[in-house]
């Protein structure tokens, strides 16, 4: 992250479609996985000092994902459209122009890709608490619908035969680059960088998948095991009731015969 945002790409993504996109591509898909992989949220529970300044701290994110907002920001029906306005709602309208005319839109643009990707990203491999936990396939559907997006915008942005963004449509002079050559590369970096990234993702989280499946089967029959064990302790001891010889007391008495 610090190197597209830090290093001199940063200066170049202010002329150029393709190392915009590079930067786009690195905040929105490569960073965000390998930050929740990390599990942030669990180590600044588990690493917080629950006395003094780190109560507060504690209190406010256990406050944070608690509350009604978290639950929405993190469902698929918010996730998912904001990611797709950070590629189609950004580069097929009007709207990422008015947005990079600044320096402070450059850096809010770049803000947005990076949390439009963690958004996303933390339902389908966070392992720390979440306010609402999807199921697996609904983890996996929200992966397969992502996939197809940089393909397709990546086409688009490749087959046009114009400049879609009046930001890149001219560049330096002296660098010698045709904005629309530079247009095609940054579709093709749409389409070859997410990608592999995105097969990376699907791979983790079916190891997962398969991990929990094994981890359920196993505390099945484990319970199993335990409700099996109990019911022949059970039986076992109405066996020894039932063999254990009468006690004079529960014969019946002389007078009882004669009656």
């Amino acid at each position: 992250m610090a190197a597209v945002t830090g290093l001199a790409i940063d200066g170049y993504g202010y002329r150029l479609f393709s190392a915009f996109m590079f930067q786009h591509l690195t905040l929105s898909i490569l960073v965000p996985p390998l930050l929740v992989l990390g599990a942030p949220g669990r180590l600044l529970l588990r690493s917080t000092p629950h006395s003094g300044l780190g109560r507060y701290v504690v209190m406010s994110a256990l406050a944070g994902l608690r509350c009604r907002a978290s639950r929405i920001v993190l469902h698929p029906g918010f996730t998912i459209p904001v990611f797709l306005l950070s590629y189609y709602g950004l580069y097929l309208s009007d709207l990422f122009d008015a947005a990079a005319a600044s320096v402070a839109g450059h850096v809010a643009l770049q803000v947005f890709f990076l949390v439009s990707g963690l958004l996303f990203i933390l339902p389908i491999l966070s392992t720390g608490p979440l306010p609402v936990r999807q199921s697996n396939l609904g983890r996996f559907f929200d992966i397969f619908v992502e996939m197809p997006l940089h393909v397709f915008i990546g086409v688009i942005l490749m087959m046009a035969p114009r400049t879609l963004t009046e930001t890149f449509a001219n560049p330096p002079p002296d660098w010698n680059v045709d904005p629309v050559a530079d247009q095609a590369v940054a579709g093709a970096l749409a389409w070859s960088y997410g990608e592999p990234v995105a097969l990376l993702t699907t791979v983790i989280f079916a190891i997962r998948w398969r991990r929990d499946e094994e981890s359920e089967t196993a505390k099945r029959e484990a319970d199993v095991e335990r409700e099996d064990a109990e019911l022949a302790a059970y039986n076992a001891f109405l066996r020894g009731l039932h063999q254990q010889p009468r006690r004079p007391t529960d014969l019946p008495s002389t007078a009882d015969k004669d009656d």
